[in-house]
């Protein structure tokens, strides 16, 4: 049963004692045993991230991302500075701990400390990273990070066509709630 407004009597929901805002995500490294999720840096990343990402011949995995694909290194490590540099999104780089390169890149954001609430986007894994421990470690990293935080929600949206992604998500233990409908 949900609690209910003293001067109303409408529906609330349940009260959530003795909590409060969690912080910001602080842009510092999250290591694990397979991989290491950093803090993206275009003078570090755009050259192996690009290379990476150009193992994708066809250039589908840029088909759900808002921008891309990139002709030339100096394009992505530009599209890095003007959108990557912020604290939200908070990008990272996924960084594979046996060869020392980037392979992927994911990002927190929609960041709402005021309701517990953070989003994981932006995941852009080159083909040598997708459906490995490394990747599946990478989502667990920031999902831990944000949870010790003290977020309450974690979202993962994703295009309702975008196949991989949402079995991704189901796959790392999140709940599809829903469509929304005509969002893009």
């Amino acid at each position: 049963m949900t609690e209910t407004s003293k001067s109303e009597r409408q529906p609330v929901g349940f009260p959530v004692p003795d909590w409060t805002a969690p912080p910001h995500p602080p842009r510092t490294p999250m290591a694990g045993q397979w991989c290491r999720v950093e803090p993206l840096e275009s003078a570090r990343h755009a050259v192996d991230l690009f290379a990476a990402l150009e193992a994708d011949r066809d250039g589908a995995i840029w088909t759900y991302l808002p921008y891309g694909r990139f002709a030339r290194v100096e394009d992505y490590a530009a599209w890095m500075n003007g959108s990557c540099t912020g604290t939200d999104p908070l990008f990272f780089a996924i960084v594979d701990e046996r060869s020392e390169r980037p392979s992927g890149v994911a990002s927190y954001l929609r960041i709402t400390p005021s309701s517990g609430s953070i989003e994981v986007g932006h995941i852009h894994l080159a083909p040598r990273l997708q459906r490995t421990v490394a990747a599946t470690e990478a989502m667990y990293l920031m999902m831990t990070r944000a949870f010790e935080l003290g977020y309450r929600r974690y979202e993962w949206k994703c295009d309702a066509l975008n196949r991989a992604s949402r079995t991704a998500a189901m796959r790392l233990g999140f709940s599809f709630e829903g469509v929304f409908r005509q969002a893009t």
